[in-house]
């Protein structure tokens, strides 16, 4: 049984819950890659990686938002 499944008001306010989550998880991870990146000076690999992974975070949050404001 798939609880997102409804229209229940219940089961929709669990959804935005796990995805306003998500969030603030990725949102954590881009800020910790972008610091960590910032503060690498002898491997620009690594430190482009990290910026990468950023980046990567970032689009997933843009993602995770828009899906958040489709549920409302």
């Amino acid at each position: 049984m798939n609880i997102f499944k409804g229209n229940n008001s219940e089961e929709k306010e669990q959804l935005q819950d796990i995805l306003k989550n998500s969030i603030e998880i990725e949102e954590d991870l881009m800020r910790t890659y972008l610091i960590t990146a910032e503060r690498i000076h002898d491997d620009d690999e690594l430190k482009q990686r990290l910026e990468n992974f950023a980046e990567g975070n970032a689009k997933r949050t843009k993602q995770l938002i828009d899906e958040l404001n489709d549920e409302k």
